[in-house]
């Protein structure tokens, strides 16, 4: 640490700071809002609670992705903007500290949080959506126990049907358990049991074992009195219902990896709206990737508000930049996908409008004596400020006013 300069390790805490608690939070929210969405599917489809959070850890990469660009735009951001209203930045400037120089550390780390998003996009992410597709098919079709649903009844095998009163313990304890069997010799038995549980056999993976304790059997015999037996503890084989597999990876060109996208976009075998729908996933990836060299300079163009100012202005315009330029992407993808408009326009074109305009951005905050990204909005904001503060008191001054008029 000795021998990298002090001015980059300040720079990298204020950087780093804000930036990690951008990532917390904005990946928190977004993984809180699905949850709750988890929460009910698996409620209604009545599957165990911990598939929920495996199903929320195989999209902390699709999140993450998304967090990664707006920690590091927003982290870069916070820190020029304390130096900027702290005086700082100016101090550093009349030194001849250049905006290139102090943006050293701030591109060390986009650099490296670039590669980790390229690891994301193309690699990591599209295993996990498959996974989480997976999860979701075995909890609807009931492999993860979610089959039986407490308080119903459930046809097993077309030979029996179980209801449960109450489940605990994640399914592992039963209670209040009556079935209807039929028979190989086409007798019913109706049966009931205070409680039982699911037992795993060694035998046979497709039969399992359900333990009834304190129960009744009545057997139909065909005659006019059934046959009654009482038991302290019975074991029922279930059969489990076949299962069909869960398709394979690549229902959607977001499940693919990178030289699966790069082989299925640029072969002459396969169909065109396939290629398009490859070439339309792999550039939109690339352009979120290569985004964030842009994020370093669109924070310092937006940080520094106007002398004697303390306008969060900017912070504001920044978010709404990210999201808006992220969504026109999304956009661009669909329409490319569908064979629209060539991928590579449809992608890299915004891509270059929203460059040329952050580059104007720093230039006039940079290299232009007194010059402001966003003077023009500033000045709109301040007066709006104005205006409203004036409102405001003006009622506030109405109804004091009104309060202490003497009563006729």
């Amino acid at each position: 640490m000795k021998f990298i300069p002090s001015i980059d390790r300040y720079i990298f805490r204020l950087v780093i700071v804000p930036m990690l608690g951008v990532f917390a939070l904005a990946a928190s929210l977004l993984m809180l809002d699905k949850m709750l969405r988890l929460f009910d599917f698996v409620a209604v489809e009545g599957g165990p609670i911990g598939v929920v959070f495996k199903m929320l850890a195989t999209l902390l990469p699709e999140y993450a992705s998304l967090a990664i660009p707006l920690g590091l735009l927003l982290g870069i951001l916070f820190a020029f903007r304390k130096l900027a209203t702290s005086s700082e930045l100016d101090v550093m400037r009349a030194v001849g500290q250049s905006y290139g120089r102090l943006l050293r550390v701030p591109y060390i780390i986009t650099f490296v949080l670039m590669a980790v998003n390229i690891a994301l996009v193309f690699y990591i992410q599209p295993i996990s959506r498959y996974t989480y597709e997976q999860l979701e098919y075995e909890l609807r079709s009931g492999a993860l126990g979610a089959s039986i649903k407490v308080g119903e009844f459930t046809s097993l095998a077309d030979r029996m049907a179980l209801r449960i009163e109450e489940s605990e313990d994640d399914g592992r304890q039963l209670k209040g358990i009556f079935a209807r069997v039929a028979n190989d010799k086409g007798q019913v038995l109706s049966i009931s049991a205070r409680e039982g549980a699911f037992l795993a056999t060694t035998d046979s993976p497709d039969t399992i074992i359900l333990r009834l304790l304190d129960g009744t059997i009545v057997q139909d015999t065909g005659s006019q009195t059934p046959r009654v037996l009482t038991f302290t503890r019975h074991d029922l084989p279930i059969d489990l219902p076949q299962m069909e597999e869960f398709r394979n990876r690549g229902d959607a060109e977001r499940e693919y990896i990178l030289p699966e996208l790069l082989s299925i976009g640029w072969s002459a075998e396969e169909p065109e709206t396939r290629r398009d729908a490859s070439q339309a996933s792999f550039n939109f990836r690339m352009v979120e990737v290569v985004m964030m060299l842009l994020m370093p300079l669109l924070a310092v163009a937006l940080a520094i508000p106007p002398k004697r100012s303390t306008s969060a202005l900017g912070v504001f315009v920044s978010i709404v930049m990210v999201v808006a330029y992220h969504k026109v992407n999304e956009y661009g993808e669909d329409i490319a996908a569908l064979g629209r408009l060539d991928p590579f326009l449809a992608l890299w074109g915004p891509f270059v409008i929203f460059a040329v305009l952050i580059g104007w951005m720093y230039y006039r905050v940079a290299f232009v004596p007194g010059g402001q990204a966003i003077g023009a909005l500033e000045a709109g904001f301040a007066k709006s400020a104005k205006w409203i503060g004036r409102l405001f008191g003006r009622g506030r001054r109405k109804a004091r006013d009104g309060h202490l008029a003497p009563a006729e």
